[in-house]
């Protein structure tokens, strides 16, 4: 099951919390009642869901929800005992992936931490996959320069600069791109 890190400033909760995350198998690797130590606590467990509060002493807890959706790769979920629109909105400006009304109950708890983890991970593939697509929009531009650069300054055909660097890189076992970086990098 997942790894959870907890911050909830009312202890009583933050044991019960603990408990019924527990005893359905996760492994709550620390909690805190401040949200400024929230942020120390997953930089050194890499939790894969974190769940704040939002008024908790020593940080916000949508501001700790933005930080770590920046900057760490966890799940956030909000606890809290308000539900006004504007804080259901800044959180999910904030990146919050799943937002609880206290007084909890398990039944919502539960559900609410594996939609979170879902939508964290289609978000990270989603993610990983449109940096692939811009790297390789990336590559092609440098290909299209390097096949430019031969067409003109070789007075090569577009064709046989395209077979140039092919049969280079085939011949030098190296990727198309990195012939082309050399290419450019020699004119």
């Amino acid at each position: 099951m997942a790894t959870v890190v907890i911050a909830e400033d009312e202890a009583i909760i933050r044991l019960d919390l603990k408990e019924t995350l527990e005893s359905e198998g996760y492994e709550v690797l620390g909690d805190t009642g401040r949200g400024d130590h929230v942020l120390d606590l997953v930089e050194e467990h890499q939790p894969e869901v974190v769940i704040v509060d939002i008024k908790m002493p020593g940080l916000d807890g949508l501001e700790v929800a933005k930080q770590i959706s920046n900057s760490h790769d966890a799940a956030v979920i909000v606890l809290t005992a308000f539900s006004q629109r504007d804080l259901v909105e800044r959180a999910v400006e904030a990146g919050v992936l799943g937002y609880l009304v206290k007084p909890f109950q398990k039944s919502d708890l539960i559900p609410a931490v594996e939609v979170a983890r879902a939508r964290h991970k289609e978000i990270k593939e989603l993610t990983g996959h449109a940096k692939t697509l811009a790297e390789r929009l990336e590559g092609r531009k440098v290909i299209d320069r390097a096949k430019s650069f031969l067409m003109n300054e070789k007075d090569l055909a577009e064709e046989e600069a395209f077979r140039f660097i092919q049969s280079t890189a085939m011949d030098g076992r190296e990727s198309m791109l990195e012939v082309s970086k050399r290419i450019l990098g020699e004119s």
